[in-house]
């Protein structure tokens, strides 16, 4: 298995519609960048957010998820309490080859704020827009900036295909289309 570099990326992109909508370089200036990377692809986040909120005193529980636990928002900029996060999506939807796993991590520019962006493997053949994670880990409020960067997606391509992708499986999260809190 391989890391892919920024020209398999572009391929991918444009042949089978890995990513779309597909920025094909590096895009910087005025906004915390997003794009095609040397080995990866930076996302962007949505303006849709839902905040985490502790109003009703609930419990946690990812069997029985409350989404009363969320105030949904959209804005170019979304505030994150203290101590607290909320949930995004990509604006970027993704499809998955057969024989790619991803990792995505946070941008240091995000991660320095004490920002911590966090996001599961996409699954060979998983695809739909990625609902991101983003925890406010200081005791102040925090700013995030709808259709800029915030994460990096890290594209590996194994030797020969699995015997079972995440479509076999039927996942549960496959399609998603908005924001998607846990399910069952």
């Amino acid at each position: 298995m391989g890391l892919k570099p920024d020209h398999w990326i572009k391929k991918m992109a444009r042949d089978q519609r890995m990513i779309e909508p597909f920025v094909d370089q590096q895009v910087r200036e005025g906004a915390i960048s997003y794009g095609v990377s040397s080995y990866g692809y930076d996302l962007r986040v949505s303006d849709e957010f839902k905040i985490f909120t502790n109003v009703r005193s609930a419990i946690v529980d990812p069997k029985h998820f409350d989404d009363a636990s969320f105030v949904d928002f959209r804005g170019d900029v979304c505030i994150i309490p203290p101590n607290s996060f909320v949930l995004s999506r990509s604006v970027e939807y993704f499809r998955i080859p057969r024989d790619v796993l991803t990792i995505c991590l946070g941008k240091s520019t995000y991660a320095r704020c004490g920002l911590i962006v966090n996001v599961t493997p996409f699954e060979p053949e998983w695809e739909g827009y990625a609902t991101l994670e983003i925890s406010n880990t200081t005791p102040l409020p925090a700013k995030v900036y709808a259709n800029e960067g915030l994460a990096q997606v890290l594209f590996f391509e194994a030797d020969d295909a699995c015997e079972q992708s995440y479509a076999d499986k039927k996942g549960k999260y496959q399609g998603q289309t908005g924001v998607t809190p846990p399910r069952m």
